[in-house]
């Protein structure tokens, strides 16, 4: 149990973490009795762990409801610009901390519960992580949904409600195994089922051409049940709403060609409906053109679309009359953002709306649309790339192939006229690629149905440019922007860092958790003896609590005085975890060549996930776990050198891991990490990152001093020079003895002594078809870890180097982010002002709660 606090520690940790005011307690004390009473039905003597965390998270979530219900009381009668952000990942891990920081109710909550005899930490321990993502797209998803609702912008996140998140990983013998992530077996407190907003969903079937116009007919249909799940903004009692659609098949589903015996299989078989929201895709940067994926993604198209276009029509709260039925306001009421291509279907399912339903002319519909909806890329990898083909598309949504070739005759047609007789450049330019297999191609009907188009760091957002859209760019210059990622300040630090939130705010306040820029502040502290020793105390917990966390999980004592490497991501050879053993093999063969020397203790973790069908990520996992094997048993070595393959990394390992790092580790060739956000995590939790001048790893130098990272590897120019020239693996491994040495080891069977060949694979791809270069850095890199080591022993010095980079954050709150995007995308401006508390009086009789009458 973690010791409850002392009187001292609450005082100094009341500004970040609310107050505990005696009435608050008292209240929060028995609206948990209540609630472990009559909603759990249980009384303190049978009572569980597990049913402390949920008549908790029911006390907790009864402060969200009325600012909740009005919220969206007052977005009706001020019927601002409203904001959907459509993504098939939302990646939000634990709700209960998060819900507490945002409503100011963490010290009451823990005073309530230690005066229940209850320790908080281990109850927050109970919640499952809600993983409806893979990694960095879900999460900023998320980050973005916080930041929305702390901004005061009318946001709405709209996803799938999968039964089955990203699985759970566990490491048997070595080797990465999957179990399937059944987070909703004990309930949800945090979701509200509204069957009441139920949609239909239609499928196959085929079209009639009319007089009259276009019906789509013979169709199956789905119902798309909403759950929606409260959204809170950090202290400004806006509660926006997160909705995450459910498939449920409808009553008369097989029911009516119905014939004696075959009722009961007709039961059965709306499972087959119902397994469209069943499991999240586990592909990270791999696109699987499976037709359940493709069913995903315009099942939650269609409902969201439905939704926006019933809450465009009504404008006043309680009411379902029409209201509004001119669609050229849409585009001034309606902002659609399209988190990668997954949501592209939202195009041409607009337009299918507009033409075929609201029956206005192609013309004015398309207008509307590209005015409406906005596209974010993520990746300029091309397996990532969602190209979806024809007959799967005429098989499962034939009227939307009817649009989509008409969007691309226009398109073709606009292109012929600006480049006469280009016909290649008409070729690369179409929606549909012909060839083998004829294929739709997702991100450009993204390009030509949006008015604005981004990418994610600005390299990335150049290399869009310059490369896979370089035609679209030359036609339309000002369609395409940057928006550089960010991560909310509130989970990534004051949640997960609270002694770091704590120093901080003690020096410049606690404006910054609202205006990271402030940070800047910090860099007049830089030389100040007692600031540098506070932050590197905090650093110091924060690694001796991830070592007890470590002992007790893998049975690896670990030295805490050493260096916390760690490389946290999805594992992906892009991202280059190969690079990261071949310096742990190298250091280990050091440190044997010469025991007796001075080396600088390192603890190396790497954790991560590999889709289940990537082999080669898989052995990566099993290399990794080999030469854990080897260096961690070597007396040798002792503790100056451990690895750690950390199991299953999710949010809730994050949030520990995160802040006990020394460095960061963010090595992807130079062009293919499009921004990354875990750099930017690492970075305002005090660690210091080594990295290649990839993604936003750009802009943080830029941000914190180039000085005060470290740096190494080819640039975007250098990988493009290479690309032309060529790339031979060989001529490093036989120009550099110690790469070689690394090599040889892996491919002879010193890292699997019962298996001699059991890496064959992975050396065989480094020497000949390596598409990422991992060599070309290798000298850099270790030269590179040679000043980070040197660095390390010089505490005060690494300690100078970490406030600077804390002091360089502000740019990638994502609140900076969604600032940018709401100015500069959705034509909306965001708020610091507060919406009246629910408890005040003179606000009451403004916003009522209205009745049924």
């Amino acid at each position: 149990m973690s010791k409850p606090l002392s009187d001292h520690d609450r005082k100094k940790q009341i500004s970040v973490r609310g107050l505990a005011g005696v009435e608050n307690v008292a209240e929060l004390k028995q609206n948990f009795n209540r609630h472990l009473h009559f909603t759990l039905v249980k009384d303190r003597n049978v009572a569980t762990r597990r049913d402390y965390y949920f008549a908790l998270a029911h006390t907790v979530r009864e402060h969200l409801i009325g600012r909740w219900i009005r919220t969206q009381q007052y977005y009706y009668e001020k019927d601002p610009k409203r904001v959907y952000y459509i993504s098939l990942e939302f990646y939000m891990g634990r709700a209960l901390q998060n819900t507490m920081v945002n409503l100011a109710l963490e010290n009451a909550c823990d005073e309530a519960m230690y005066q229940l005899g209850l320790d908080m930490e281990e109850l927050e321990d109970m919640e499952e992580d809600a993983g409806l993502g893979n990694g960095g797209l879900g999460r900023l998803a998320a980050c973005f949904l916080d930041s929305m609702a702390s901004l005061g912008l009318a946001a709405y996140g709209y996803g799938i409600r999968y039964e089955f998140g990203i699985f759970n990983q566990k490491i048997v013998n070595g080797w990465q195994v999957e179990e399937a992530d059944d987070w909703l077996r004990f309930g949800n407190p945090w979701e509200k089922a509204r069957p009441e907003y139920m949609r239909p969903v239609q499928f196959y079937g085929r079209t009639e051409h009319h007089p009259d116009g276009v019906k789509w007919v013979d169709t199956q249909v789905v119902l798309a049940l909403p759950y929606d799940t409260p959204i809170p903004g950090y202290r400004n009692n806006v509660v926006n709403t997160m909705r995450l659609w459910s498939a449920k098949a409808p009553c008369d589903f097989n029911l009516k060609d119905f014939n004696v015996g075959g009722y009961i299989q007709a039961v059965l078989d709306r499972n087959l409906a119902e397994n469209i929201s069943r499991v999240l895709y586990p592909n990270d940067n791999f696109f699987e053109g499976k037709e359940l994926r493709l069913k995903q993604e315009y099942f939650v198209v269609s409902a969201t679309l439905q939704d926006i276009i019933r809450r465009f029509k009504v404008s006043k709260f309680g009411s379902r009359e029409i209201a509004r039925t001119d669609f050229s306001k849409l585009p001034d009421k309606v902002a659609i953002q399209l988190n990668d291509t997954h949501p592209a279907m939202a195009i041409p399912e607009l337009m299918r709306v507009l033409v075929d339903e609201e029956k206005l002319g192609w013309d004015k519909a398309w207008d509307i649309c590209i005015r409406t909806c906005a596209y974010t890329n993520h990746t300029v990898l091309p397996e990532a790339l969602e190209r979806w083909p024809v007959d799967l598309f005429a098989h499962l949504l034939p009227r939307h192939l009817e649009i989509v070739y008409e969007i691309n005759r226009r398109h073709l047609e606009v292109i012929a006229a600006k480049f006469p007789g280009d016909h290649d450049r008409m070729r690369r330019m179409s929606l549909i690629e012909e060839g083998g297999q004829k294929r739709i191609n997702m991100a450009h009907l993204c390009i030509v149905g949006s008015h604005a188009v981004n990418g994610v760091a600005q390299i990335h957002s150049d290399i869009l440019k310059a490369t896979i859209f370089k035609d679209f760019y030359e036609m339309e210059p000002n369609k395409f922007q940057n928006k550089t990622n960010g991560i909310t300040p509130r989970r990534w630090l004051v949640m997960c860092n609270p002694g770091l939130a704590e120093v901080i705010a003690e020096r410049i306040g606690e404006d910054y958790i609202r205006d990271l820029d402030q940070l800047q502040k910090l860099r007049k502290f830089v030389n100040d003896d007692a600031f540098i020793r506070d932050i590197a105390k905090v650093k110091q917990e924060n690694k001796l609590k991830f070592a007890v966390h470590l002992e007790e999980h893998y049975k690896v004592k670990i030295n805490p005085n050493s260096m916390f490497d760690i490389q946290v991501k999805r594992i992906h050879e892009y991202k280059r975890q190969l690079l990261n053993c071949l310096h742990i093999i190298t250091y280990y063969n050091r440190i044997k060549k010469e025991p007796n020397k001075q080396w600088t203790p390192r603890t190396v973790m790497i954790g991560g996930k590999a889709a289940p069908g990537y082999h080669t990520a898989k052995m990566i996992i099993r290399l990794i776990t080999a030469i854990g094997e080897v260096v961690n048993n070597d007396p040798v070595v002792g503790d100056r050198l451990k690895v750690i393959f950390l199991e299953n990394y999710r949010m809730s390992l994050a949030r520990i891991s995160i802040p006990a790092a020394d460095l960061s580790q963010q090595i992807s060739t130079a062009g293919t990490e499009a921004s990354g956000t875990g750099n930017m995590k690492f970075m305002l939790n005090g660690a210091l990152t080594i990295g290649t001048m990839d993604g936003a790893n750009v802009e943080m130098a830029e941000e914190a001093g180039e000085d005060n990272l470290f740096i190494f590897g080819m640039r975007v120019e250098d990988v493009d020079a290479m690309d032309v020239r060529g790339y031979h693996a060989q001529e490093y491994y036989n120009r550099l003895p110690e790469l070689k040495q690394a090599i040889d080891q892996i491919a002879g069977g010193f890292f699997s002594p019962k298996q001699h060949d059991l890496f064959k694979e992975i050396v065989n791809m480094l020497m000949h078809h390596d598409r990422f270069k991992v060599f070309a850095d290798y000298e850099d890199y270790i030269k590179c870890q040679e000043k980070v080591n040197a660095l390390y022993k010089n505490p005060k010095e690494w300690t100078k180097k970490v406030i600077y980079n804390i002091a360089g954050c502000g740019k990638f709150s994502s609140d900076r982010t969604i600032a940018q995007y709401a100015r500069e995308i959705w034509g909306m401006e965001p708020t610091l002002e507060k919406l009246p508390a629910p408890d005040d009086k003179s606000a009451k009789a403004q916003y009522t709660i209205y009745t049924i009458k």
